[in-house]
């Protein structure tokens, strides 16, 4: 039995324009003509098509369909294999995009309101950059200390926003003080700037022990989008952001250590 281009299309689920294209390309030609020179499609060719239509569903390109079709014995369960490999990959991406885009979501719905210029007089030059928070969220989704820093972020009134970047202010300013003094990094006076850091991340989103706190600096010395978030870049010198890490390094060793001396004095 034949069928015509618009017969397939209607039943198969492709334009007629996608049947001319394969044509063309010789993916898939049709076994015979009309009298009047219009394409048929025989049974055998509509095999074929469903054939394609598998693979381009699965994300085929075409040429691969058709590398497959040429010789349906090569290769085909690597080729199949690695493509759920892919597919499953991008599942779970997209399972993990899923739960960012939920808190992003519970964020918006118990967050602060703030109007431009409110966020202006808030946060001044700092700002958020979207795919840094989209990856730490992805990075860090399994983290108690995470989802209750989100939590307690949602929480904040703009007066609490207003005290707390208050504070960062006053901090950064001794940062940038210390480093511009040629301040050793692994000094007290830089220790301790790395410990008031500390205390406030723990004071307004979640406890943060000396461990986690070397992982947050690690991210300031490896991310600019993350040293942003705690230093405009108008207010950046080279080689600040490493300073920041070592000193938070070094303030989380001497608290190891204070540890260490006080079990062994009891």
């Amino acid at each position: 039995m034949s069928y015509s281009v618009g017969q397939v299309s209607a039943f198969a689920g492709v334009t007629v324009r996608t049947l001319h294209h394969y044509d063309r390309t010789g993916l898939l030609s049709p076994s015979g003509r009309s009298h009047a020179g219009y394409r048929l499609y025989s049974d055998a060719d509509l095999a074929r098509l469903q054939q394609i239509l598998f693979y381009r569903e699965l994300g085929f390109s075409l040429d691969e369909t058709a590398a497959i079709l040429r010789d349906p014995q090569a290769n085909v369960l690597e080729r199949l294999r690695a493509r759920q490999r892919q597919l499953s990959e991008e599942i779970t991406r997209l399972q993990q995009l899923a739960e960012v885009a939920e808190r992003a979501i519970e964020v918006q719905q118990t967050g602060v309101s703030l109007t431009p210029q409110e966020r202006f007089d808030v946060f001044g030059e700092i700002t958020f950059d979207l795919s840094y928070a989209t990856e730490a969220q992805l990075k860090w989704r399994h983290s108690d200390g995470q989802r209750e820093a989100m939590a307690r972020a949602a929480a904040h009134t703009k007066e609490d926003w207003r005290q707390l970047m208050g504070e960062a202010a006053a901090w950064r300013a001794e940062l940038l003080a210390a480093f511009d003094d040629g301040e050793p990094s692994d000094g007290d006076r830089a220790m301790d700037i790395a410990e008031e850091h500390r205390r406030h991340l723990t004071r307004w989103f979640t406890p943060c022990p000396p461990d986690m706190h070397r992982r947050v600096a690690d991210d300031f010395a490896a991310d600019p989008r993350a040293f942003a978030l705690i230093v405009p870049p108008s207010q950046q010198r080279p080689a600040l952001a490493a300073y920041l890490c070592k000193a938070v390094h070094a303030n989380a060793s001497r608290s190891a250590g204070s540890r260490t001396t006080s079990e062994e004095d009891r």
